[in-house]
Formats: C-alpha cells, sequence, structure tokens
C-alpha cells in the first residue's frame, strides 16, 4: 500500500494550479455545499434558546447533533450504494430535498424529542448530500483533485461562518427561524444545482455498482482504518466544542452568532490558505498532529478558565484555525491512504468519523449535568489527545501518505 493504483492518483495540495478554474458544475456543488453547511452553524446559536423554550435541559438539546451525526454515519455506508445506482446530481438533489423537508418540519415541532428525530432525519439528507458533494468536486474538478479537496474545505467553512450570523438573527426572533431559515436556503440549493449541474457531467449512473459491503472491506486497509479512527477521537472534541460551548458562552443569539462567525472564518481562511503551506513545509501526518496536539491543549485551557468569559470566546474563535487546518489535511490523507476508490474511502471514512462527532454532544452534556462545566472540555481534550497518540503508534501504516506527496 505504499503507492497507489493508477486509477487513484496520488494527491499533493500544492502541485496543481488553477484552483478557479472550474467548470459550472463544480461551482453549483460548491454553492449548494456553502449551504448545506449553514445549516450546520445556523443552528448553534439557538441551543440554549430551544433549551429554554421546550423547557429542556443541556444533555437533551445536545441530542439534536446526536441524532443528527448517528444517522449521518449510518447512512454514509449506503451513500454509494444510491449514488453508483442513480447518479450524483440526483444523489445531491434527494439529499438536498430531505434536508430541506425535515428541517422544515423542525421549525413546526413543539416537543425536544420531536426535534431529536426530525434532526435525524436532516442527518440522512446531510450524508446523501455531503459525501456526494466531496465525490463530485473532486471528479468534476479540472484543476487538480488536491484543489478541489481545499475548494470543498473552503465551501464547509463559508458556510459554517455565515450560518452562525444568520442563524443569531433569525434565532432572535423567534427560536423557529433558523430551521425555517435553511429549508428557503436549501431550495435555492436545489435550483442551483438544477440549473448549472448538467446531466452529462454529474447525473450519470456509473457501471460498477457498489455494494453494502464495500466501506467495510475498505477499512480492511489498515491505513485507512488508522486515519477514520483518529478522525472519529477527534470529531469528539470538533462537537464538544461546537454543540457545548453555546451553553457555557453565557451570550445571546446575537453574541453567539458573532463568536462562531469569527471561528468559522479562521476554519474557511486556513482550509485554503495555510493547510497547503502545512502540508508543504512539514508533511501531511506531521501537521496533522501538531494541529490535533495544540487543538487539545485549547480545549484543556476552556476546561481550566470556563467561568471566564473572554478566555472561552477567544479559544473558541482560536480553535477555528486550527479545525480548518486538520479537516483539509485529514481529507487529502483519507484520498492517499488507500487503493480503493475515492467514495468509498470517503464513505468508510465518513461512518467513523462521524460514530465520534454522534457520541460527543450527549455526552458533554451529561458530563456537565452530573459533574461540572468544566469536565466536557476536559474530556474532549483528552481524548484529542489520544488521536495524536493513536497517530504516533501507528505512523508505520499511514507514512507512505507523505511520500505519496513527495515529502
Amino acid at each position: 500500500m505504499a503507492t497507489n493504483p493508477a486509477k487513484v492518483p496520488d494527491i499533493s495540495i500544492a502541485e496543481e494550479p488553477g484552483i478557479l478554474k472550474q467548470p459550472k458544475a463544480v461551482w453549483a456543488v460548491f454553492f449548494a455545499c456553502i449551504i448545506a453547511f449553514m445549516g450546520l452553524g445556523l443552528v448553534d446559536p439557538i441551543l440554549p434558546a430551544i433549551a429554554e423554550q421546550l423547557d429542556a435541559n443541556p444533555s437533551e438539546v445536545t441530542l439534536l447533533f446526536t441524532s443528527y451525526n448517528a444517522v449521518m454515519a449510518v447512512a454514509m455506508l449506503i451513500t454509494g450504494v444510491i449514488t453508483s445506482r442513480i447518479g450524483m446530481k440526483r444523489t445531491l438533489l434527494s439529499g438536498i430535498v430531505i434536508i430541506a423537508l425535515f428541517s422544515g418540519l423542525g421549525g413546526l415541532s413543539n416537543g425536544i424529542w420531536e426535534l431529536v428525530f426530525l434532526r435525524g432525519g436532516w442527518g440522512l439528507g446531510n450524508a446523501l448530500f455531503v459525501a456526494t458533494a466531496l465525490t463530485a468536486i473532486v471528479t468534476l474538478s479540472t484543476s487538480g483533485n488536491a484543489k478541489a479537496i481545499i475548494l470543498y474545505e473552503a465551501a464547509i467553512g463559508l458556510g459554517i461562518s455565515v450560518g452562525p450570523l444568520i442563524g443569531g438573527s433569525l434565532g432572535a426572533i423567534i427560536w423557529r427561524g433558523p430551521f425555517f431559515g435553511v429549508a428557503v436556503l436549501m431550495v435555492i440549493a436545489f435550483l442551483g444545482l438544477i440549473i448549472l449541474m448538467p446531466k452529462t457531467n454529474a447525473g450519470q449512473v456509473t457501471k460498477k455498482k457498489t455494494s453494502l459491503s464495500d466501506p467495510f472491506r475498505a477499512l480492511k486497509h489498515r491505513s485507512l482504518l488508522v486515519l477514520g479512527i483518529a478522525a472519529a477521537l477527534y470529531n469528539f472534541g470538533f462537537f464538544t466544542l461546537l454543540a457545548y460551548s453555546p451553553f457555557v458562552l453565557g451570550l445571546g443569539e446575537h453574541g453567539l452568532g458573532f463568536v462562531f462567525l469569527g471561528w468559522g472564518i479562521l476554519l474557511a481562511l486556513t482550509s485554503v490558505f495555510m493547510a497547503p503551506k502545512l502540508q508543504q513545509w512539514f508533511g501531511t501526518v506531521m501537521s496533522m498532529c501538531t494541529m490535533l496536539f495544540v487543538f487539545s491543549l485549547v480545549l484543556l485551557a476552556m476546561g481550566i478558565w470556563t467561568s471566564t468569559q473572554w478566555v472561552v470566546i477567544a479559544t473558541v474563535i482560536f480553535a477555528g484555525a486550527l479545525l480548518g487546518n486538520i479537516n483539509t489535511l485529514i481529507t487529502t490523507a483519507v484520498m492517499n491512504a488507500s487503493p480503493v476508490e475515492r467514495s468509498t474511502a470517503s464513505a468508510a471514512y465518513s461512518f467513523l468519523r462521524f460514530l465520534g462527532g454522534a457520541i460527543a454532544p450527549f455526552l458533554a452534556g451529561k458530563l456537565s449535568e452530573i459533574y461540572n462545566p468544566r469536565i466536557p472540555f476536559l474530556v474532549g481534550g483528552g481524548i484529542v489527545f489520544l488521536s495524536v497518540v493513536f497517530i504516533l503508534l501507528n505512523h508505520g501504516h499511514i507514512r507512505h501518505v507523505d511520500k505519496a506527496e513527495g515529502h
């Protein structure tokens, strides 16, 4: 597994020029990605408001992320099966329709458990869209696979950064507002894909049908398994910060919106501009471990100074810079990790990483209720640190990632 076969060429972030020279289909998916990931950030500023309005405690409200990520994790296993039978364009459109439907119904719900169930449906739509969007951008891009991944991560960053600002504004009016806002935005994304994404390029059905067992077979490659487990541990920290920090920041909807706007802007900028430089200078694995280690220290700082508002605000925003780098570096490493088809590798990897994102939110809420508000951040930091240890212990299985990129 030191080299990849010809059908899956290696990715190096810094090699291919022309990231802005893309066909219309790529920009259509890029635009839809921004809107889809607005949905993640749109809800974040209203978590305390949902708890108050629906008389729910933090562990119940954080289930909105747990159900979302749990369904996404399982659904990732079937995205390849669906895409190989109905094509990328129809899969993307199906995901958008499901997101719009369940987010709209979420805005009409009157109980926390009803809302948790509907967020699970939202996760199903997001799984179909997210996994297929990455494959679509990488497949259709004309500027090289590495730049396509950067474009995808940039769309995620832009969506996550703008989402909280819109969510805070709508949430200040009524907590249901952001749910209806997502539904409207997804309708716009649907129209954009219908108009801009041509059938001949993106709607065709692949000749080779993917089976349900393919992602599990892909995990037999130790390199992919190592990165998937590391990503699950990392996502535990990611969603501890995203789902739980609004409860300790002590800010209203507008304030939370601005904090996560800064977080998202740094995430977007570093994923596009800083991650390529880190990979070029230090290699993917070393850069990834360094960023993960610093992120674990950030969560530790949040746990120590939980009651100091300005420290928590500063660390949340600074964490965005680390997460942008980590996201791009891990995604690039996964695409180089094994000789399986990229869509299958993405499905297997996403299944593992979203399992971490499913466990963390609920556990963070429970730990805060049983012990104190500091414990979720301390546990999250410890688990992210474990991801560094795990990568270093298994470095021999993923060292070819750097060799493939010329390091």
